[in-house]
């Protein structure tokens, strides 16, 4: 039975549940994962969203920071949340599906601003994140597993804008573009999109700060949908809704999405 999973980056549940409702209405997906949900999670809007017929959902959440969540119209069972590195923050959320598919769920720290984890600790605390990740996912080989979120990493040239003017920013260091693919390594995860839409640029997310995100273009893929070997050829029909991020007080992030025939 085929299904359709989304990952966004919603920045505020609270704020947004009009954009998430708006989401659901529109492309329905069957399991829908957010992150920065930036509540606790009884303050998430659950009824808003059990209306639409999510009436299942597993979150990890915190006050004003971080915080997942997978709304899904399918049962789910929580399965795991891991604090990798010790940071105290609600950033992964696991949940296993009635047909077996586990769900994972991720928002990796964004990692400050200069990419020097000597001068700047939440650089750090990104490297160390990802490390314990690939550490975990040695000890626990995923299988049947589907990994999505915000890793807060562009890892292709044609992930950014632009190459030469990104390689040093952080989310497309050499270093954490390394650190991610022992990520990818560490559970032989595929990624779909790229499966998919193996050429050409492509970008999940736009900055605020730009007058016209639309205009400039000068986006970044951080947004990321991988599945184990084992049921990465069921994967198909990835996309990213670009348009989202036109909608009336957006996210600065656009849902990706791929469909699974299980």
């Amino acid at each position: 039975m085929p299904f359709t999973l989304a990952t966004w980056n919603i920045n505020s549940v609270r704020l947004r549940q009009g954009l998430v409702a708006q989401l659901m209405t529109q492309e329905a997906p069957d399991v829908l994962c957010l992150q920065e949900c930036k509540s606790p999670v009884d303050k998430i809007p659950h009824e808003v969203f059990a209306e639409l017929g999510y009436t299942h959902m597993v979150a990890n959440g915190q006050k004003g920071y971080n915080g997942v969540a997978i709304l899904s119209k399918l049962p789910i069972e929580e399965v795991a949340r891991e604090d990798f590195a010790d940071l105290g923050h609600a950033r992964h959320i696991a949940g296993r599906l009635e047909n077996g598919v586990t769900v994972h769920n991720f928002y990796v720290p964004a990692g400050g601003d200069k990419p020097d984890r000597e001068v700047n600790v939440k650089f750090g605390q990104k490297l160390d994140y990802l490390t314990e990740m690939r550490d975990w996912f040695h000890t626990n080989k995923p299988e049947k597993s589907i990994l999505v979120g915000d890793l807060n990493i562009a890892p292709r040239d044609d992930d950014v804008w632009s190459h030469k003017k990104m390689v040093k920013i952080v989310s497309h260091t050499p270093i954490e573009i390394e650190h991610l693919a022992q990520v990818q390594d560490a559970g032989d995860w595929v990624d779909i999109t790229r499966k998919d839409i193996p050429e050409g640029l492509l970008y999940s997310w736009w900055s605020y700060r730009a007058k016209d995100w639309d205009a400039a273009d000068k986006g970044r893929r951080l947004d990321h949908l991988w599945a184990t070997p084992d049921i990465a050829q069921a994967g198909h029909s990835s996309r990213v809704l670009r348009h989202v991020r036109g909608w009336e007080q957006p996210s600065d992030h656009a849902p990706v999405f791929a469909t699974f025939d299980l």
